[in-house]
């Protein structure tokens, strides 16, 4: 690069700067070297500083130069080679001898630049990327990236006023090592499901904690400033008695909410369960390709509304055929009353229905409809609770899941849950730009 007389007669290029883009740098020359990555020479236009220790104008005493990694730009991995400035203190009393120029684009020390690391922990948030992809670009080794990333993701995960405003509070646990066995292969996930002014649910995680278990929930939402757990309203849950029980004892004034999502999924399995038992006790094995019942199963998971009518014509035939005491049939027919509850025109409407099946369900003679109706007669205040607070949804957590689910496959599996945590909270924390189209709760 020539040097390029910019106003006052400088040695810098003001084209070159404009692309460069950092405020007080300029650079001085741009070539590629061996390994075919762009290395920026770059220096301060800073002429006159005074000593940090007593304030007297300092001496230029020279220059050293800095490398550091920067963003990568023009597709190839971009070297900073700072000439930065050293300054000599003039006063003799001074307990200060030398001293380097400073810059916020380079820390002390530092291998890679500030907008190298924003760059990074951006790409993590907004893009499905892993850290090896990102070092490979940037040009660095897996961990020095990750340990910067580290430090900023730490950073913003102690400022407190990422809890603000959240009156709508999910939880769920997910399995992030498949392949180990014990309390340690699952973790309890808070996410926030509050409303924005449309009533749309922006979902994002707000933490997540080793166990699922009442236990790990309760222990969290005890460790959390009282400002938070004040603000919570509504808590959204699936059916599992120790989350409740941590609601109750650490969220005295919220409303719990059963998930329509799990309680429809009850149904599901309870449907299952009874075409497996009548198989079984009809034919005396397990379902085999060309058995009516087993041929109809998907059939039996959908709602009646939306089988066209070839498929309700095979659902009947399979059920003619293989349901002789019409056990299936009036599983199916109860899953599917089970369904209209949250499909009704007003939740009042919706309301009454449930009463309906809480009711009704467990003086059924078909055992696992018994069953079910028991475990929603135990959950009653929390089904009804959908119909009392305008439906909170605990979907937003199950979205937040699926996030986790793809962050953690392209990582290829965590063994450090550190690292994991600040991964799925940098992917899954609700700044995702192309979620253009909010999720109505």
């Amino acid at each position: 690069m020539h040097d390029c007389t910019c106003g006052s007669g400088a040695r810098w290029c003001a084209r070159a700067d404009a692309i460069f883009d950092v405020t007080d740098l300029h650079v001085l020359d741009a070539t590629r070297d061996e390994a075919g990555r762009l290395v920026l020479t770059v220096e301060t236009g800073l002429t006159v500083a005074a000593c940090p220790a007593c304030g007297v104008v300092a001496v230029g005493h020279g220059r050293r130069e800095h490398r550091v990694h920067d963003a990568p730009c023009f597709a190839a991995a971009t070297v900073l080679r700072w000439r930065k400035r050293i300054w000599r203190c003039a006063e003799p009393a001074c307990p200060v001898g030398t001293f380097s120029e400073t810059h916020e684009l380079v820390a002390p020390r530092a291998k890679l630049t500030s907008r190298a690391i924003v760059w990074a922990v951006d790409a993590l948030r907004h893009d499905d990327t892993s850290v090896s992809a990102l070092a490979r670009h940037v040009g660095v080794d897996w961990h020095t990236l990750w340990d910067a990333i580290r430090l900023a993701t730490d950073e913003r995960i102690r400022d407190t006023n990422r809890l603000t405003g959240v009156s709508t509070l999910g939880v769920d646990e997910h399995v992030w090592r498949p392949s180990r066995h014990g309390p340690d292969r699952a973790v309890t996930a808070m996410v926030d499901l509050t409303r924005d002014a449309d009533g749309c649910v922006w979902a994002r995680l707000l933490d997540v904690v080793p166990g699922r278990s009442g236990t790990a929930y309760a222990t969290w939402l005890s460790a959390q400033p009282e400002t938070f757990t004040s603000q919570v309203e509504h808590a959204a849950l699936d059916p599992f008695r120790g989350y409740a029980n941590a609601i109750r004892d650490e969220l005295p004034d919220a409303v719990a909410v059963l998930d329509a999502f799990h309680v429809v999924r009850l149904g599901t399995h309870v449907v299952d369960e009874v075409r497996r038992r009548v198989q079984q006790q009809h034919l005396g094995h397990r379902g085999h390709k060309h058995d009516p019942l087993y041929r109809i199963r998907g059939l039996l998971r959908h709602g009646a509304e939306h089988l066209s009518d070839r498929q309700l014509a095979r659902l009947d035939a399979g059920l003619d055929a293989g349901d002789p005491h019409w056990e299936v049939t009036i599983a199916w027919q109860c899953y599917q009353q089970l369904r209209s509850i949250y499909h009704q025109a007003t939740p009042a409407a919706g309301h009454r229905v449930a009463e309906q099946v809480i009711a009704s369900f467990p003086t059924c003679p078909i055992p696992e409809i018994a069953r079910l109706g028991r475990t929603l007669r135990a959950w009653r205040q929390q089904v009804l609770a959908y119909f009392d607070t305008d439906g909170i949804s605990n979907g937003g957590t199950e979205a937040i899941n699926l996030i986790i689910e793809k962050t953690r496959r392209l990582a290829h599996g965590f063994r450090n849950f550190g690292n994991y945590r600040l991964r799925i909270l940098l992917a899954a924390d609700g700044t995702r730009p192309y979620r253009r189209t909010p999720t109505h709760a």
